[in-house]
C-alpha cells in the first residue's frame, strides 16, 4: 500500500542559510533518494489556502511505495544528516500516512 511522507512548515524561515544547507544536501541526494528508496515528489511548496484551521507556510509531499520505504528513507543517514538545518530554520510538522490501495 502506497504511503506518504508529508511535511508542514509551520512558521516562516528564520534562518535562510540553514534551510539552504539543507536544501542543498536534499538536492545533492535527490538521485539516490529516487532510485533507493522510490521517492516521488507530488508537493513542494506550492500555493497553501487552509481551509480549517491555520495555513502552513509551506507544505511538502512524498510519495512511496510503502510504509516501511518511507520509513527506511526518514532514517536513511542521508536524509538524517539534513534534518537539523530544516529544524534549526523553522518549525516543521512531519507525518507518515497511508495511501489508498
Amino acid at each position: 500500500m502506497s504511503a506518504y511522507i508529508i511535511v508542514y512548515r509551520e512558521t516562516p524561515v528564520i534562518d535562510p542559510e540553514a534551510i539552504a544547507e539543507y536544501s542543498r544536501q536534499n538536492l545533492e541526494n535527490a538521485a539516490k533518494f529516487q532510485s533507493e528508496f522510490g521517492t516521488q515528489p507530488k508537493v513542494l511548496y506550492g500555493q497553501c489556502e487552509g481551509l480549517e484551521g491555520p495555513t502552513p507556510d509551506g507544505v511538502v509531499m512524498l510519495k512511496f511505495a510503502d510504509r516501511e520505504t518511507a520509513k527506511a528513507w526518514y532514517d536513511s543517514k542521508e536524509y538524517q544528516n539534513a534534518i537539523p538545518f530544516r529544524q534549526k530554520a523553522a518549525d516543521w510538522r512531519v507525518v507518515l500516512v497511508e495511501g489508498v490501495a
